[in-house]
């Protein structure tokens, strides 16, 4: 099958097309055909070797986060798919590898496609909408009524996050361009704060919840505009000692990681808040809960472009150098 694949971590240039063995599913896993794949930051990280001591993967490795394709082939043990199905999925971090023709997959990471999507928008959603489900419902407990600040409500995170937490009753504040101000209040923010002209540490506090996917100066910044007891949960800050746990990571690296995020927690408790990283994980459980928001039109993908599979390359660095407008960018295989 053909794939885009590194064979050393490097910049865009490592990337490169390869024709490589079709994948074997395990008693438990689905071979997939995978008809669409989205970009994701987290592309960009694994390629350029910013995770290679907490996730050591084996190189030559195929890129690619999330997928909508057609299932081809069952393992001995798989018990929820049919040959024929249309599923998508982000895989388990130690099984990625969507900007391929064909992908084996866990039967638990998997879930059938919402019916109202096509596979290009369902390829956009895996990964964006379990990290917000993970970090709004799982995390936060966000309830009717309370506060929450989404960072970047264009981007592709975002775009998912403010639609979820309008679905579960939240008041929701988000940082967004001029430009993209009537998008991100057509899906559920009832405070738009223009990230170029204002600061938000100005315009909003007492917030619940902030689901910061910036980082920097952002993240400081956040832990101010929380009331007593509020929380900070980040996709871009320092890792913790509970990530490292979730990693199983060796007594080094879980010290390593506590001393990265100790000054964000030590001011986090000076406030009275918490600071919490997520690096989000495959679930198809939590995938089949929010097909069910998507199929009854309650969470909608925003795609900003699809690029053919030949031009993954060109896709990749279109997402990276920003040029995305909103929302996420879509490879087609077909």
């Amino acid at each position: 099958m053909k794939a885009y694949l590194i064979q050393k971590y490097g910049d865009q240039s490592a990337v490169r097309a390869a024709e490589i063995p079709d994948p074997e599913p395990g008693a438990d896993e689905v071979l997939v055909k995978i008809h669409a794949a989205s970009v994701n930051p987290l592309d960009f990280r694994i390629r350029d070797g910013d995770f290679k001591l907490i996730l050591p993967y084996r190189l030559p490795l195929v890129l690619g986060n999330d997928l909508a394709g057609v299932v081809v082939r069952v393992g001995s043990a798989v018990t929820r798919f049919s040959v024929g199905d249309e599923v998508y999925a982000r895989p388990g971090k130690d099984r990625i590898g969507t900007f391929a023709e064909l992908i084996a997959v866990h039967q638990n990471d998997l879930a059938h496609k919402p019916a109202t999507l096509t596979m290009a928008e369902a390829a956009s959603l895996p990964l964006v909408a379990l990290t917000s489900w993970q970090a709004l419902v799982e995390r936060a407990q966000v309830q009717p009524g309370q506060k929450v600040l989404i960072h970047a409500g264009s981007g592709g995170v975002g775009t998912i996050a403010l639609q979820l937490a309008r679905y579960l009753g939240a008041h929701v504040a988000t940082t967004a361009s001029a430009a993209n101000a009537a998008l991100v209040q057509e899906l559920g923010a009832d405070i738009v704060i223009d990230y170029r002209a204002q600061d938000f540490e100005e315009l909003v506090e007492g917030y619940d919840v902030v689901l910061d996917t910036l980082g920097g100066k952002t993240l400081e910044k956040s832990l101010r505009v929380l009331k007593p007891g509020g929380k900070v949960i980040s996709i871009a800050g320092p890792p913790d000692a509970d990530f490292a746990r979730q990693l199983g990571a060796n007594p080094f690296l879980r010290q390593v990681m506590n001393a990265l995020g100790s000054k964000t927690r030590r001011h986090a408790k000076r406030r009275g808040v918490t600071y919490s990283f997520l690096f989000m994980k495959a679930d198809g459980d939590q995938l089949r809960e929010l097909t069910r928001l998507v199929d009854a039109g309650a969470i909608r993908p925003v795609v900003d472009r699809v690029f053919p599979f030949e031009q993954t390359r060109e896709a990749m660095e279109y997402a990276e150098k920003g040029r995305a407008k909103a929302g996420k960018v879509v490879i087609a295989m077909a």
